[in-house]
């Protein structure tokens, strides 16, 4: 059974730093890629970050410079560096991860982000 174990978000001033972390197990095809997705009130799920096969990355442009992705492939884990936070940026946090024909993804993790 596949499981996304999502883990660090919380509370932070705005300037802050958060890292988020997602294991993912029970997975027994390739994973192709990796990223992060965030959810705000009332608004559509958006991309933050994917990382493809480990050295391929792509960010939303509202994050790029702030935000670190990087990816343990052995280990199934992601991790997403987050500093310089802004309150524009409390959502809920969701890890997605893809394989071949589907994906998987994380309960999501809350972020908040005080002014």
């Amino acid at each position: 059974q596949v499981q996304l174990v999502e883990s660090g978000g919380g509370l932070v001033q705005a300037g802050g730093s958060l890292r988020l972390s997602c294991a993912a197990s029970g997975i027994s095809f390739k994973v192709n890629a990796m990223g992060w997705y965030r959810q705000a009130p009332g608004k559509q799920r958006e991309l933050v970050a994917t990382i493809i096969s480990g050295v391929s990355t792509n960010y939303a442009d509202s994050v790029k410079g702030r935000f670190t992705i990087s990816r343990d492939n052995a280990n199934n884990t992601v991790w997403l560096q987050m500093n310089s936070l802004k309150p524009e940026d409390t959502a809920v946090y969701y890890c997605r991860v893809v394989v071949v024909l589907r994906d998987y993804w994380g309960q999501g993790t809350q972020v908040t982000v005080s002014s």
